[in-house]
């Protein structure tokens, strides 16, 4: 990857070209124009005499002429629509190497981009966690209760759940794009941070806590659909993988991370930190992020061919579709399409519902760490963030053989075009979830102080092997069945999963000190084993629901 590849489509190229024009980091379709474009009125040149798309001094694009908003005709000679009374000349890509195409990257490139996308993920993932490093300077500060301050951290987990709702649907507009939106909520996010370490009283702590949340939210939903815009279908498991790698670890290290810092500086320095990773986040991702919506990249490529030819009959293809959208229409896609998704659909509704079940086993299952490694083991409190590295290292130890069982396995189930049925994500998920109750039963009944305590730990690293498989098998099910609103249904799923995380660690505490570790851990395994048949339904069902949606994907072989 070239230097200037490394900063080309970015905000920092973004802003140079704003302020000196297209000299920096130009386009390879802003070369000069041939001498028949430079005419004082070059939109009366009729398209049949001279191509503008051809005459470009670079590779002949794919140049569709659409002679109605819904019929295409390819490769034919443009034919002019009755009503408007001009050609439509439809942009695509310059070929199936198109160089501009997220999916024609190097493969250096990709791996910069994911970097990029898995660091904000686990910074922000981090930022919810770490808070807990801090409660109990939190409590005595502002005289509130334990639950009290353990609101610092469902707000923050509510504003991330909600986020998505509103920002991921944004990227999907054309115009806008996926990264003008994660450099705007990034920079709201480290801004805020500074209010929040700094708060005076508990509500003011409390406010920017779900601001910090929302503002930081983008990435945790749209993070999915960036993965899927560089990567084909049949790679972009491996994506997802290291991105679920990213947002499993975070929470696993928030305690940690956070715990020396607020033991020794107090529960505001657990903010502090948020603070400096996510500002050098910030600078790097100014600097590096490109935009990777296909959707956007047409859009300016055909704004800027209409400038350099001067025909206005040029035009990308969401900008044919929002055409025919009235305010209304686009007000609905943003605001209503992520929930009529989440609560329409019975394969959305019923996935999210147990990834959301999960994700609150995993925060309620997290209160039980102070009560088993403090209260039974007798740790001292800053060493509590090192009981959590169990996770951590077993979503390590699932990736090789999750690896191998996607190279050796599921990729020769791939059709021709690459493409997968999403019910074939659905085994792996079957695995992870059995995995969830051994966990539980096995940390909850070793947890005592006759049993050395690195047994529980060995199973609580099952959870992140579990979680690691569930996460990846749902998502990219999700990304599969519904590919044309991936970031929303994405969203939706965070929606859901952040809800529940949001609520359940409210009861944790008092449902573990009256029931007892055991008890309480067995609770939540007859739970997560009354979810265990989803996965196996949507195996052997999940087609059959999936062709009967109006919005599901059909055409797989």
């Amino acid at each position: 990857m070239s230097v200037a590849a490394a900063f080309h489509d970015t905000f920092f190229a973004y802003a140079l070209r704003l302020a000196f024009g297209s000299r920096f980091f130009p386009h390879p379709d802003e070369k000069e124009l041939p001498a028949v474009w430079k005419s004082k009125h070059p939109a009366q040149t009729s398209p049949r005499d001279s191509d503008p798309l051809t005459l470009i001094d670079v590779p002949s694009p794919d140049v569709r002429s659409v002679a109605s908003e819904t019929t295409v005709i390819a490769n034919t000679p443009a034919k002019t629509d009755p009503e408007k009374g001009q050609d439509t000349l439809l942009v695509d890509w310059y070929g199936p190497t198109d160089p501009d195409n997220p999916q024609n990257w190097s493969s250096g490139k990709k791996a910069w981009v994911m970097f990029q996308t898995c660091l904000l993920t686990f910074a922000v993932y981090l930022g919810s966690a770490i808070y807990t490093a801090g409660i109990t300077g939190v409590t005595s500060e502002f005289h509130v209760s334990n639950v009290a301050a353990l609101v610092g951290l469902t707000t923050f987990v509510a504003g991330y759940g909600l986020g998505p709702m509103v920002w991921a649907p944004l990227s999907e507009v054309p115009q806008i794009g996926r990264m003008p939106i994660y450099i705007f909520t990034l920079v709201m996010f480290v801004v805020l941070q500074v209010p929040t370490a700094l708060a005076t009283n508990y509500g003011m702590l409390m406010a920017f806590r779900f601001l910090t949340g929302f503002f930081g939210s983008p990435i945790l939903a749209t993070g999915g659909a960036t993965i899927a815009d560089i990567y084909a279908p049949k790679k972009r498991a491996y994506g997802m993988t290291l991105w679920g790698l990213f947002a499993t670890c975070a929470p696993s290290l928030g305690p940690l991370v956070g715990g020396f810092a607020a033991h020794v500086e107090g529960w505001r320095w657990t903010i502090w930190e948020i603070l400096w990773l996510s500002g050098a986040t910030l600078v790097l991702l100014f600097f590096f992020f490109p935009e990777t919506s296909a959707a956007n990249i047409l859009y300016r490529r055909a704004k800027r061919l209409r400038k350099l030819t001067g025909n206005p009959s040029i035009k990308s293809a969401s900008e044919i579709a929002a055409a025919a959208m009235t305010p209304r229409d686009v007000a609905v896609d943003i605001l209503v399409r992520p929930f009529a998704l989440n609560f329409q659909e019975p394969i959305v509704l019923v996935l999210n519902i147990y990834i959301g079940l999960i994700y609150a086993l995993l925060y309620i299952w997290f209160e039980s760490f102070p009560i088993v490694f403090i209260g039974i083991y007798h740790w001292r409190e800053q060493m509590l963030g090192l009981s959590f590295l169990g996770i951590f290292v077993g979503v390590f130890i699932v990736i090789p053989p999750f690896f191998a069982y996607l190279h050796y396995v599921q990729e020769p189930k791939y059709n021709d075009n690459g493409e997968l049925k999403p019910e074939e994500r659905m085994p792996i998920a079957i695995v992870g979830a059995f995995i969830v109750p051994v966990c539980l039963f096995w940390f909850g009944w070793t947890s005592r102080a006759s049993v050395h305590w690195i047994v529980p730990i060995m199973g609580s690293s099952l959870f992140g092997m579990a979680a690691l498989l569930l996460f990846n098998a749902v998502l990219n099910y999700l990304a599969d069945a519904y590919p044309t609103y991936a970031a929303s249904v994405l969203a939706g799923n965070d929606f859901i999963r952040s809800m529940f995380g949001a609520g359940f660690p409210l009861f944790a505490g008092a449902m573990y000190r009256n029931l007892g570790v055991g008890w309480a851990s067995t609770l939540l395994a007859l739970l997560s084993c009354a979810f265990i048949p989803i996965p196996i339904l949507l195996y052997k069902y999940g087609e059959r629901v999936r062709m009967a949606s109006k919005r599901a994907r059909h055409d797989y072989d």
